[in-house]
């Protein structure tokens, strides 16, 4: 799994990620919402659902997805969270004692006029967070963070999309402690 996120290799099937993390996977619908268009016969209601997968320890999905029925939107959203899975950072705060516990560095994320920015905090605080940030740092593996946000947070989509950019931006950066334990791996693609 580890090659996966190492060489940046796309994810196309789910069953991929269930072989690899089905024992230690969570979901959990965060939202259903219907949405209507206006055609020329009245409304078309169709039905959006939020679902993120975690493990807990390192590992988030968020998925959306939109459809006629209720149940075939919870499937699509839990199978495009399986396949937008990404690999969570943790760190520390102040010294590194224990195990990491907390984003590494203070990280922002966007979407529409939301902006949620994850600040590393010391060892107890708990994830001081809004509610939609809150189970995404949870799922995440995340035991402590504090959380800022700006613009209209009451954007359900967005506010989510914004957390789940912010734990990605977590993985973006290689600080200094993590370069001696690097090693190269020969890319599975290229045999």
């Amino acid at each position: 799994m580890e090659q996966i996120f190492y060489f940046s290799i796309p994810v196309k099937e789910q069953e991929i990620i269930d072989f690899f993390l089905q024992r230690n996977l969570k979901d959990e619908v965060l939202k259903i919402t219907p949405v209507q268009k206006q055609t020329r016969a009245g409304q078309r209601t169709r039905f959006k659902a939020f679902v993120i997968i975690g493990d807990s320890n390192r590992h988030i999905g968020l998925g959306i997805k939109t459809a006629k029925e209720i149940a075939s939107a919870i499937r699509g959203a839990l199978v495009a969270s399986k396949l937008s899975i990404i690999q969570a950072r943790k760190g520390f705060w102040g010294k590194k004692e224990g195990v990491p516990n907390t984003v590494p560095m203070k990280v922002t994320g966007k979407c529409g006029s939301v902006r949620l920015r994850c600040i590393p905090a010391p060892k107890g605080a708990g994830i001081v967070a809004a509610r939609i940030p809150r189970k995404l740092l949870m799922l995440a593996g995340y035991q402590d963070v504090f959380t800022s946000s700006k613009g209209y947070t009451r954007t359900f989509g967005n506010f989510a999309k914004a957390t789940f950019q912010a734990i990605y931006l977590t993985y973006d950066f290689v600080t200094p402690d993590l370069w001696a334990n690097q090693q190269i791996i020969e890319n599975p693609l290229w045999y």
